[in-house]
């Protein structure tokens, strides 16, 4: 060694700089060792023969590559827990007390009253769904006030349940995601859950209105985006929906429907894509499919928010809608079919299409056997009419169909929180084993379909879970009448 190079600094960062690299270089060969036949020896070698300008931008390179992979890659999104909203006794209301309190609005008509009770009949509503107090009051409150405090109750109510379960602090929650598609005030509800629950000063916070009973999905799905640019998050997810608001007090059929419908109810979910959280997480998000059919007119104007004839604001249904539907689903499932589906169902299904097409139309189009994938299925409990349908669509049996028409039954029309209530009548009766996978389809305003896929990472014990069916789980299901005549006496 030349004495007067020993302490050269140049010397000494060009050695080091070396050093590094045959460290790094030897580091990537002892991973890649058992795939290849390349040495440590041959690395060395290599190190003593090529330049160091050569080594030194081939090893930053790789390390360039590895980080951007790292960086990119899809991070994977848990669901830690979820709570629904259980109403409290008083708010239980029969359909026959429902049908009276409209009596005693003196805002319907004969006609109007004898309508609702005719469609409550065939709902597939039952007894013991709850509706806010407001609308127990004498006169029906639907002002500002009345709705505000249906929702508090709702959603702060879920927030606190859902923070308690999964042992989490308000603090540590960096996204939140509500919706609620009718009734959006000043300040947001987003705004509001910051405030009371002093959730941190840079929560990124979103508020979603007036995409109707899918926006669940949509909200799952917007904070799966978020959790993909910002590592060691966690989100809450918030979905409600105000039947305060949402009554309507008027004479045009087609925006009486809702009246016999929705319910009070809500739905609070925490997610994570914390690596270390899988094993205490519920289920793994496996995808989120959405279809958005708006740029129809048919489609955009089957669900319609207006003023009828006498300037009362209600919310239109088309007599289209279960058309709409229909077509929405198709064009949601076949995006998401080659995703699931087995390829045997798959071989079924292009079979039957190039039947049709080429040889007769007589050929009836294979549907698809969604049991091979999925062992549990939350379709939105909009109705009797619609569950029917996707019933028929999906070929699915009574034991598949459960947990939705329970929901319906029990808790009403919840809107977009329905899904959750759904996935908690299946935990709640020990259904949820580890690896089975969820489909989660919600239908709304727009008009819309939206799929999830979760996959649950545990087997979920009822006798240790807190959720809306566990005290009463035992009476479901029910046997549901096709027809539950009313006394006339209510109208």
């Amino acid at each position: 060694m030349n004495p007067e190079n020993e302490h050269d600094p140049q010397n000494n960062f060009k050695f080091k700089l070396k050093a590094l690299n045959l460290l790094f270089l030897a580091f990537l060969a002892i991973i890649l060792d058992p795939f290849c036949t390349f040495s440590i020896h041959d690395l060395v070698q290599i190190i003593r023969h090529e330049n160091l300008k050569t080594i030194t931008i081939s090893s930053f390179s790789l390390i360039f590559l590895v980080t951007l992979y790292f960086r990119n890659r899809r991070r994977k999104v848990y669901l830690l827990n979820f709570a629904c909203y259980k109403p409290k006794p008083d708010q239980i209301c029969s359909k026959e007390r429902i049908m009276k309190i409209f009596a005693g609005t003196g805002k319907f008509t004969e006609e109007s009253l004898a309508f609702q009770k005719k469609i409550m009949e065939k709902s597939g509503v039952g007894d013991k769904t709850c509706v806010p107090r407001a609308m127990m009051a004498a006169p029906v409150e639907k002002g500002i006030a009345a709705a505000k405090k249906e929702t508090e109750e709702v959603i702060f109510g879920a927030i606190e349940e859902v923070l308690e379960k999964s042992g989490m602090k308000s603090k540590d929650i960096r996204i939140l995601v509500v919706n609620s598609s009718v009734f959006n005030p000043v300040p947001s509800w987003s705004a509001m859950i910051v405030n009371r629950f002093k959730l941190r000063h840079d929560v990124l916070s979103y508020n979603l209105g007036g995409m109707g009973c899918s926006a669940g999905v949509i909200a799952i799905d917007v904070a799966k985006q978020l959790l993909q640019v910002h590592p060691r998050t966690y989100a809450l997810v918030v979905s409600a929906e105000n039947v305060t608001r949402d009554s309507y007090l008027g004479n045009n059929r087609a925006m009486l429907l809702s009246n016999t419908l929705f319910r009070v109810g809500g739905a609070a979910i925490l997610l994570s894509n914390h690596p270390s959280d899988h094993h205490r997480s519920k289920y793994e998000l496996v995808h989120t499919l959405r279809t958005h059919e708006g740029a129809n007119d048919a489609s955009y104007k089957c669900v319609h928010e207006e003023e009828d004839e006498q300037g009362t604001i209600g919310i239109a249904l088309s007599k289209n809608l279960m058309a709409v539907a229909g077509e929405a689903l198709k064009a949601n499932i076949s995006t998401l079919a080659p995703l699931v589906l087995p390829w045997s169902e798959l071989l079924l299904v292009v079979t039957s299409l190039v039947a049709r097409k080429f040889f007769t139309k007589k050929v009836k189009p294979y549907i698809p056997n969604f049991k091979l994938a999925f062992e549990h299925f939350c379709i939105h409990a909009g109705g009797k009419a619609v569950l029917d349908e996707l019933q028929k669509s999906l070929n699915l049996g009574e034991w598949q169909m459960e947990p939705s028409r329970m929901t319906l039954y029990r808790f009403g029309n919840t809107s977009s929180s329905s899904l959750w209530y759904e996935l908690a009548y299946s935990e709640a009766k020990g259904r949820i084993n580890n690896g089975d996978r969820v489909w989660q389809i919600g239908f709304g305003s727009g008009f819309k379909c939206n799929s999830m896929v979760w996959k649950a990472l545990k087997n979920i014990h009822p006798l240790v879970e807190k959720n809306p069916w566990m005290d009463e789980i035992h009476d479901f299901p029910v046997i549901l009448p096709k027809h539950e005549p009313l006394s006339s006496s209510t109208i």
